[in-house]
């Protein structure tokens, strides 16, 4: 971690144990939410490893990190898993995950994450105005892949943006979560090859975001022993107060 020095290794009295602690401590945390809601973990964490490993870095760690967790949770629900919907939202993924890889390594993306944030507030609102959603066919929901491919490339994780597409197709609990998340890791996958012709993710970035593979690990079975007890309503309100809180560190911290 001495290459990856921003702002916040420079601040009196912050150290590098510290960081490290910190970037532990929020991984798990964010990891036990993407578990519980099925996103909201890589876009509230992608600030925190801002400020840790500045932007370029922040984002091809998060896509190591969010790669193990996703995973986690892919195994904690596979017998769940709608694998056909997986296929279809991957159609459109893995090639606009691959484009917006390129176009990230020497792309400014501030103006696109608050965007983005604007987006997801927005969608709250639609979501209150029509509860039970759109249900998309298999067409219109490779776009969706599509999007959520070349925006997750730009800004790390936007599985916020999907969710409300997700629940529309009557998945709930963990057949929502391991569904999601299956998604994700074919886009990360996707994305980690990208970085990797590109040179953007070096050497200490694949070691920063395996370091801290066991605390997302750990957080997504965390967060499969919660889920297992909510009741369905508490389950969409945990969505949709992750939608909201996505959304605002999206425009907040944007600039």
């Amino acid at each position: 971690m001495r290459r990856l020095r921003p702002w916040l290794l420079l601040l009196p009295g912050v150290n590098t144990v510290l960081v490290v602690v910190v970037m532990v401590a929020a991984t798990f945390a964010t990891a036990t939410l993407s578990a519980v809601a099925g996103f909201g973990g890589g876009v509230l964490l992608l600030p925190v490893f801002v400020a840790v490993l500045g932007a370029r870095d922040a984002v091809a760690v998060l896509t190591v990190a969010q790669l193990a967790g996703n995973g986690s949770r892919v195994w904690f629900n596979r017998d769940e898993v709608d694998r056909r919907l997986v296929g279809v939202f991957a159609a459109g993924a893995v090639p606009a995950a691959a484009a917006g890889a390129l176009v990230f390594a020497a792309a400014p993306l501030a103006a696109l994450t608050r965007v983005i944030g604007v987006f997801l507030l927005v969608m709250v609102v639609w979501r209150r105005r029509r509860p039970h959603g759109v249900r998309l066919d298999d067409a219109a929901f490779a776009a969706v892949g599509a999007v959520s491919g070349f925006g997750s490339a730009l800004v790390g994780s936007i599985g916020p943006l999907v969710a409300p597409f997700f629940l529309a197709r009557g998945l709930l609990r963990g057949a929502y979560i391991g569904t999601e998340a299956a998604a994700a890791v074919v886009m990360h996958l996707t994305k980690l090859v990208v970085f990797g012709a590109a040179a953007v993710l070096t050497t200490s970035g694949v070691a920063t975001g395996l370091a801290l593979a066991p605390a997302s690990a750990a957080g997504a079975w965390t967060g499969k022993k919660i889920v297992d007890r909510l009741p369905a309503g508490a389950f969409v309100a945990v969505v949709e107060v992750g939608l909201v809180a996505s959304g605002l560190v999206l425009v907040v911290t944007g600039g």
